[in-house]
């Protein structure tokens, strides 16, 4: 029996300091997913903490079967989510007209660094941030972010459509603000 598993089934005896040891293993990775989704540190953290006594709370449902890691990533994600929902209902219940979808460009790597792409995304509105993120970083299909979100299938699309168009522009806008630096 490995490290995670003795630790993982000390937890489920509800043993704080088994606990301690996975909330350490696991929090910076887990900040990261929550701060993704996160309008700041703060609410991430907070999430960060909703989403460790929800694992806590659930631990002895982990049968051991798939991935400890994605079933925690899981837990955090919705807990952000059910944050979001409470901050923003009407946000996420828009119905907008489907846009093309998997319109995919490729960004020149001496356009713009993977710091600023990553600003970029935390910069999306809200409710593309949202999409954008359950998508593009997390694999969830249109169906399990509409089920998840509470938003149809439509919406979702449409979310992630306008938020590739805002990266886009976004993107483009830095290009011209470089070039003009150069010249």
């Amino acid at each position: 029996m490995d490290n995670l598993t003795h630790i993982i089934k000390a937890c489920q005896k509800g043993k704080a300091s088994a606990q301690k040891q996975l909330y350490d293993v696991f929090a910076g990775k887990m900040y990261a997913v929550c701060l993704r989704y996160s309008q700041d540190k703060t609410e991430a953290e907070d999430c960060l903490q909703e989403g460790f006594i929800k694992v806590f709370n659930n631990i002895k449902k982990f049968a051991f079967k798939g991935s400890f890691e994605g079933w925690m990533r899981r837990i955090m994600v919705n807990t952000v989510i059910e944050v979001y929902r409470k901050k923003q209902p009407e946000v996420l219940v828009d119905e907008f007209p489907v846009l093309a979808e998997d319109v995919k460009e490729e960004v020149d790597d001496e356009v713009i660094s993977q710091e600023e792409l990553i600003a970029l995304i935390q910069e999306l509105p809200p409710k593309y941030k949202l999409v954008f993120n359950l998508y593009v970083l997390d694999g969830f299909s249109h169906s399990e972010i509409a089920k998840t979100a509470g938003i149809s299938v439509g919406t979702s699309k449409s979310n992630l459509a306008r938020a590739r168009q805002w990266l886009k522009n976004s993107i483009e806008d830095r290009v011209v603000q470089k070039r003009q630096v150069v010249c």
